[in-house]
């Protein structure tokens, strides 16, 4: 089965200003990125890698007409980067509406070969990178009394996949950490939810990704096939939008077969 068309953009973030991290590249950040710009946002990018930063700078740009959005180079395992970007967005357009926490990374190792290095590093990105985000952004949404944090998790917080430990550990990690930090957030008028995909495809994944695991991933697929990176990026633009209004701390998973 073939993907659907993407719809059109329907004004679900117009006037806000939406932070994206890891925003670069082919992923579902970047998918998210361009589909807030579609919605009316005004987008903020954040990545580690500045060259391919920069041009997702310009996409957006040709996207909105010319307005180039702010960027800001971010390693999230290094607290004062991620404080930098969260404040530069802040003083860049005044406040901050919503930040879109995708930042992760991967990778295959059975347990019993896996190093404390492999281990602490997917950790350190998916998990304590995107608390940092949060911590950094909560201060500032506190303060101005509302906004939203959508967060990136995955299936395999559910779900066992060989190999797959260290991600797994990482991502149901985001997912507790989202449910614990909106019962916090919500007197202060801030909603934290996430979403679960499965398997969407990027050109990063295929690079690192056997093409065998991806056949069997993608026969798992009711449709048949992995989503399309904008096809995530639809539901975090739903949970940032006014749409979604009482859901916090909930964990959405944007799969075609079973949680």
């Amino acid at each position: 089965m073939t993907a659907p068309t993407p719809p059109p953009g329907r004004n679900l973030l117009a006037d806000k200003i939406v932070l994206v991290t890891a925003a670069a590249g082919t992923g579902i950040g970047h998918a998210t990125a361009l589909r807030c710009v579609e919605e009316g946002a005004t987008v903020v990018l954040s990545d580690a890698h500045e060259r391919r930063l920069n041009e997702a700078a310009d996409e957006m740009a040709a996207l909105a007409g010319g307005a180039r959005p702010a960027t800001f180079v971010c390693d999230v395992t290094v607290e004062a980067q991620v404080q930098a970007m969260v404040d530069g967005a802040v003083a860049t357009h005044g406040r901050l509406d919503v930040v879109v926490n995708n930042a992760g990374l991967g990778g295959t190792a059975d347990l019993v070969d896996m190093t404390d290095e492999q281990w602490n590093k997917v950790l350190d990105i998916t998990l304590t990178g995107t608390m940092r985000c949060m911590r950094a952004a909560l201060r500032h949404l506190y303060a101005a009394g509302g906004g939203v944090i959508v967060n990136n998790a995955s299936v395999l917080g559910w779900r066992a996949q060989a190999g797959q430990a260290h991600y797994a550990a990482a991502k149901a990690g985001v997912m507790a950490l989202t449910r614990c930090a909106a019962v916090e957030a919500a007197p202060y008028g801030v909603r934290i939810n996430a979403v679960a995909p499965s398997l969407a495809m990027h050109a990063f994944l295929a690079k690192v990704t056997t093409d065998e695991l991806l056949d069997e991933l993608t026969q798992r697929e009711a449709f048949g096939r992995a989503a399309e990176p904008w096809e995530i990026a639809t539901v975090i633009a739903f949970l940032a939008s006014d749409y979604s209004t009482y859901m916090t701390g909930e964990i959405v998973s944007v799969s075609s077969q079973r949680a």
